[in-house]
């Protein structure tokens, strides 16, 4: 039951969707809507099972709560989930069908970007929805949110360098970054810019080998980023 999945707590709601025609399997969690409807991100990913699914919109719309009250927005947290592989599943009608799904709650969740979705994503979503944020700048909207996003971590690695390390540059330190998506590969190439040594990986390939070769970053496998020694 779902109510005994520990990472339940407390959440206001829980929907399940499933769309035949374009496939879309999803979950929304509305966590808590004391200050406002919920918002949060959509996430696209390819979940081993549906209890993994299940477990990361738990947890992911407890944080967004948190993280909507302590930026005093008047907004709750939620978060949606879709289970499908971003590369090869995600389609215009996918994305129109999650806004149907959306829009089924009636504003009381907020969708943007997450992981495996883009502004150009929530374009799709809008068609069938208007409780959309992170469209295109040309759309309207505040565009991508990513760089935003990175610049916010680097700011916060930089005073806790400075608190716990009494730095204040992180020029020399070494940063492990476990993933190299929209935020992690921006990032990267912000603390590249520091100084920074980097030791990065990703379940992609392909953008490990772009930090190798553009920000001379260290690969190392996805179990081994746990036990590096690094600063940050």
């Amino acid at each position: 039951m779902i109510f005994e999945v520990d990472d339940f707590d407390d959440h206001e709601q829980i929907v399940f969707f499933h769309d035949a025609d374009s496939g879309l399997k999803s979950i929304i969690a509305i966590h808590n809507t004391a200050l406002g409807p919920a918002a949060g991100g959509c996430r696209v990913y390819p979940y081993a099972d549906e209890q993994d699914a299940v477990r990361d919109v738990l947890r992911l719309s407890k944080g967004m709560t948190l993280k909507n009250a302590m930026a005093d927005l008047p907004l709750g947290g939620g978060k949606a989930v879709m289970l499908a592989d971003p590369a090869t599943d995600k389609t215009p009608a996918l994305m129109q069908a999650m806004g149907h799904a959306i829009e089924k709650l009636g504003g009381q969740y907020i969708t943007g970007e997450d992981v495996g979705t883009s502004a150009n994503d929530m374009v799709e979503i809008r068609k069938n929805t208007s409780h959309v944020l992170g469209l295109p700048v040309n759309e309207g909207g505040s565009g991508d949110p990513s760089p935003s996003t990175a610049r916010g971590v680097l700011e916060g690695i930089k005073a806790a360098a400075k608190h716990r390390l009494d730095q204040d540059t992180l020029k020399g330190l070494t940063v492990a970054i476990q993933g190299l998506g929209h935020v992690g590969s921006m990032l990267a190439k912000l603390l590249a810019e520091e100084g920074a040594k980097l030791i990065v990986t990703d379940i992609r390939k392909d953008a490990i080998e772009r930090a190798v070769a553009e920000l001379g970053a260290q690969a190392v496998s996805l179990d081994a980023i746990y036990d590096v020694e690094a600063d940050i």
